[in-house]
């Protein structure tokens, strides 16, 4: 049964050194995927580390439905860990691996060998049981793993970057096992991760974490569309950012008065839009550039487009075709803008 997973100002601090975590409060809903993101060092290993019992919070609580567990030793928290490496027993085979905790927890044989079997099913490693973990690639490797956590049947499931060191292709692959598994199992699940795309494809809700202090805590989309500070939409892919300040239910800036679909706070503001939002074309929002450099991307071509008073990006498809020196005429539209205070 999936639990409820607060965390409720939960610092730590190792030694003497800055917090690696402070003050980090979320909760995560009974089956959801929540993803910790964030760049290498920033704190999120160690929160996980907290929520497992690896590691004891300097200051703060960890509830699991609603009941503290802080103090509570690893092995009785309900929670299953998967590693940046599988940690496999290279002495057991695949099943054994797999079974050590029914083992631990002495389980029947009988029911031990069904919940193994049935994990292996999940992860689509059935056929593997009585191969030794030498003998597997490092996805077969990281399937084991993951079904050596699922047979517990936890309430809580804890990934800490586990392919990272995994190929492009194979890390595709173990992404939609995962979602498969969280639909199938509805495990409450906390999945740590550097990798923006990552966590924007497999999370419910995503808690951007900066030097040890949360940023924000939204469903993924907001990060684009509605990103708290500059820092965050930076982080994000935004390259865009206007100053400007707010009159009259609109914003002044250099490229003239810009209109927004929501409403700006009042005094100075900063504009941001993502590149990939800005159109040619004229009408509502539109101004006069020139084009300052091109890059071809693949599957967008990026231009750098300049005005009297400051540049901005714009990401196009490929079959938009514009020349270094060109006069164009580009619109941010209102809805594609969000104002932060400056």
């Amino acid at each position: 049964m999936a639990a409820r997973l607060e965390l409720e100002h939960v610092s730590h601090r190792y030694g003497g050194d800055a917090p690696a975590l402070e003050d980090l409060s979320l909760a995560v809903e009974p089956g959801e995927l929540v993803a910790l993101l964030g760049p290498s060092g920033c704190g999120k290993t160690t929160a996980l580390k907290v929520v497992a019992g690896l590691l004891r919070p300097t200051s703060g609580d960890v509830r699991v439905g609603g009941r503290s567990v802080v103090g509570t030793p690893p092995e009785r928290r309900e929670a299953a860990m998967v590693f940046q490496k599988p940690l496999l027993f290279p002495h057991m085979s695949v099943a054994r691996n797999v079974g050590f905790g029914l083992k631990m927890r002495k389980a029947p044989k009988e029911e031990a060998e069904s919940k193994v079997h049935e994990a292996l099913r999940r992860v689509r490693m059935e056929g593997f049981a009585d191969r030794p973990p030498e003998e597997l690639s490092g996805g077969q490797q990281q399937r084991v793993a993951l079904a050596r956590a699922l047979v517990t049947e936890p309430k809580l499931l804890l990934l800490d970057e586990p392919f990272s060191a995994l190929d492009a292709n194979l890390r595709e692959e173990m992404r939609e096992l995962v979602l498969r598994l969280q639909r199938e199992g509805g495990h409450t699940t906390v999945f740590v991760t550097h990798d923006q795309e990552e966590a924007v494809v497999l999370a419910d809700r995503i808690a951007l974490v900066f030097e040890g202090s949360l940023q924000m805590y939204d469903e993924p989309q907001a990060f684009y569309d509605r990103p708290a500070t500059r820092e965050v939409a930076r982080f994000f892919g935004a390259t865009n950012f206007i100053e400007g300040r707010t009159e009259n239910g609109s914003v002044r800036t250099p490229l003239g008065e810009l209109r927004l679909a929501s409403a700006a706070p009042p005094g100075g503001v900063t504009l941001t839009i993502r590149p990939e939002a800005v159109r040619l074309e004229g009408g509502e929002n539109s101004f006069r550039a020139r084009v300052l450099s091109a890059s071809y991307l693949g599957t967008q071509v990026q231009y750098e487009l300049g005005t009297d008073q400051t540049t901005l990006r714009a990401a196009l498809p490929p079959h938009v075709r514009l020349a270094v020196g060109d006069e164009i005429t580009a619109r941010l539209p209102p809805e594609s803008l969000w104002a932060l205070r400056a």
